[in-house]
């Protein structure tokens, strides 16, 4: 068992959690993920590495409360324990020899993108961090990118805080403006990568993105986390999640994510009726 040692709610549906998990923070790379269960009979489910501490053998995962899983792991709190943490799984992202780098996220992203913009900010890169978000209330982790980064430019859709407009008009603009970028680091929604990598490609820039396939196992034995990159199957839990955001065949991957829809939405709606509603976590 897991012990819960900070939960803390960011925005209506997202939480972040600090786990006691000495031998997983102990080998923890930005960019790879742990699988959850929440108890012994839960589904296992891949949660994003946000930070970790290898001294105090602490975990932080963030994550939305927004599937029959995460809704029943947002009702935990700080003192309870989880019953599986499994990690680290997938392969670090490859940082080294970046010395200029743009770090997007969108929405939930970036909390996968904060490690990597820390680990770079501290090997002396700079870091220009775009984050991206639908309005106002659903920002996150502003302080801690700001931290992290050179500069940080928090965009939304609808214009209700910082830069009104998307991600990409940001990066497009930086880019137009003279900055020479090493390497462009996108994650966030599928279509947001997508975008990225379109106009990185333009311009010639090495592009990352972490996929979000579906995962059962995160071991690469199920096969339901298969993606297509460079014509090539590959699988996300082991072969990624990152992955080089030109090759990436985006359309496939929408297509696969949105196959058990009508399953989620059901036992979505089973979990609020036990616990009272999602509004109530």
């Amino acid at each position: 068992m897991f012990k819960i040692i900070e939960k803390k709610q960011l925005n209506d549906t997202t939480f972040s959690m600090t786990i006691h998990a000495p031998l997983v923070a102990k080998n923890i790379m930005p960019g790879q993920f742990v699988m959850v269960m929440t108890d012994e009979d839960s589904e296992r489910i891949p949660l994003t590495i946000a930070d970790f501490d290898k001294d105090k053998g602490e975990v932080t995962i963030v994550y939305q409360a927004i599937g029959a899983s995460t809704i029943k792991l947002s009702h935990k709190n700080a003192g309870e324990e989880i019953a599986h943490f499994a990690g680290p799984l997938g392969a670090a992202t490859e940082l080294e020899n970046i010395e200029n780098a743009c770090v997007i996220g969108g929405g939930v992203g970036c909390a996968i993108a904060l490690p990597q913009a820390k680990w770079l900010k501290n090997h002396g890169a700079q870091v220009d961090v775009i984050a991206g978000f639908r309005n106002r209330d659903i920002v996150i982790l502003e302080d801690e990118m700001k931290s992290n980064s050179t500069s940080c430019t928090i965009c939304t859709d609808d214009g209700s805080y910082g830069v009104k407009g998307f991600v990409t008009n940001v990066l497009k603009t930086n880019i137009e403006n003279g900055k020479k970028y090493d390497c462009v680091i996108a994650i966030g929604p599928i279509p947001m990568m997508k975008a990225v990598s379109e106009i990185t490609k333009e311009y010639g820039i090495r592009t990352i993105v972490s996929l979000n396939p579906i995962m059962i196992d995160g071991t690469g034995m199920c096969g339901g986390c298969r993606v297509k990159v460079g014509g090539q199957v590959k699988f996300a839990c082991v072969d990624g999640p990152d992955f080089d955001g030109h090759q990436v065949d985006f359309n496939e991957l929408m297509v696969r994510n949105n196959m058990y829809k009508k399953q989620e939405t059901a036992a979505k709606e089973h979990i609020c009726r036990m616990y009272g509603g999602a509004d109530n976590v």
